[in-house]
């Protein structure tokens, strides 16, 4: 549009700003990209989505669970794993997939802007380059991708040793003999189920009833089940109530009086965006509690050419959503009109075995 530099600006190339601007470029508009980290990807490609996939690959492959499952041969882990080869395959898979980002957005014309980007009015994104240029970008929309990051309660001593939460759990020295999982969202059932596949001893405590509260009853309990089987053990209707370092591993206290000693813990009990520094609510965009960005049903902020997607707007913070969310809130934006999708989100799920869904739980249409 006359006047503005670009006719879009996305802060953060996770999944949703990626494909939110190869979207706005499809619809043959002048986007550019602002990302602060050294790569591309966001929580997705670096910390999440993909290293957790990869691990659960190699969780199967080492474990034998394929073989045992195919031939009925009981393949016992290969004795002295050390955590080096476990994430060998982690840093090829996520190096392959910077170079995907790298050649989509070339090959859709999207300018890629090094630095971190704040809002200096509601048209004009201000970047700050690691050499400290600062250079405004003027344009007619906005995208916020800029995803979450692992919530810290201020009574659980992280240490990136024995205390860990999902950013944490991939730069491990040693595969733990036996791990508390706190949390039975999509995170802490995840790595609950690939550490059972390598033998560790896993519990998972949730102060929940059930795992996945947002899913299907039926898959929820089917998958429950199947994690039992291999050997994960649950513990709900508990709260972590204390941690404690304990010689090298660590001494948990529960809600129900109980006490777990373990090698490690894994604290996957919420994410907080990261929101923090944006310059957002000097441009008047509204803020809900740890941070996360208020949205309508089209991804549009309280300010009207400021959108947002992914886990910054918080539930489901799924990949698969929040690219989803980024491409229906750019069809809204540049009038491509309604997208019949905008309610149906795909929701995937990489426990073992995977589970997956769209549209509404049985629950959800009875009520």
């Amino acid at each position: 549009m006359a006047g503005y530099d670009y006719d879009l600006v996305v802060i953060g190339c996770g999944p949703a700003g990626e494909k939110g601007a190869a979207r706005a470029a499809y619809f043959g508009k002048r986007v550019a990209v602002v990302e602060r980290a050294e790569q591309p990807g966001g929580a997705g490609i670096n910390t999440g989505t993909v290293p957790s996939k990869t691990l659960r690959e190699t969780a199967l492959y080492f474990s034998g669970l394929r073989q045992r499952g195919l031939y009925g041969i009981d393949y016992s882990l290969r004795e002295g794993l050390t955590i080096r080869d476990f994430m060998y395959r982690k840093q090829i898979v996520v190096e392959n997939e910077w170079g995907i980002i790298g050649r989509n957005l070339e090959r859709h014309g999207i300018e890629l802007v090094r630095g971190s980007a704040a809002l200096a009015g509601p048209h004009t994104v201000r970047v700050t380059a690691p050499d400290g240029a600062v250079r405004d970008l003027s344009t007619e929309f906005i995208l916020i991708a800029t995803g979450s990051a692992p919530l810290h309660p201020p009574e659980i001593p992280f240490d990136g040793h024995a205390v860990l939460d999902s950013d944490t759990i991939l730069q491990m020295d040693r595969i733990p003999r036996s791990l508390v999982v706190v949390g039975g969202g999509v995170i802490g059932c995840e790595y609950a189920s690939i550490f059972t596949a390598l033998g560790v001893r896993v519990t998972l405590v949730d102060g929940r009833g059930s795992l996945l509260t947002f899913i299907d009853g039926d898959l929820s309990a089917r998958l429950q089940a199947q994690l039992e089987l291999l050997g994960l053990r649950f513990i709900f209707n508990t709260r972590l109530t204390a941690v404690e370092r304990a010689g090298e591993g660590v001494r948990l206290a529960l809600s129900n009086g109980g006490v777990i000693k373990a090698d490690a813990v894994l604290v996957a009990a919420g994410r907080q965006s990261n929101s923090s520094g944006l310059g957002l609510e000097a441009a008047g965009v509204a803020l809900g509690e740890r941070g996360l960005i208020l949205v309508n049903e089209q991804y549009q902020t309280s300010v009207p050419n400021i959108y947002a997607a992914g886990d910054v707007i918080g539930f489901p913070a799924l990949a698969s959503a929040s690219m989803e969310q980024a491409r229906v809130a750019m069809a809204y934006a540049f009038g491509q009109g309604h997208t019949d999708e905008a309610g149906v989100l795909p929701f995937a799920i990489y426990t073992i075995p995977e589970i997956a869904m769209a549209g509404l739980s049985e629950d959800e249409c009875r009520a």
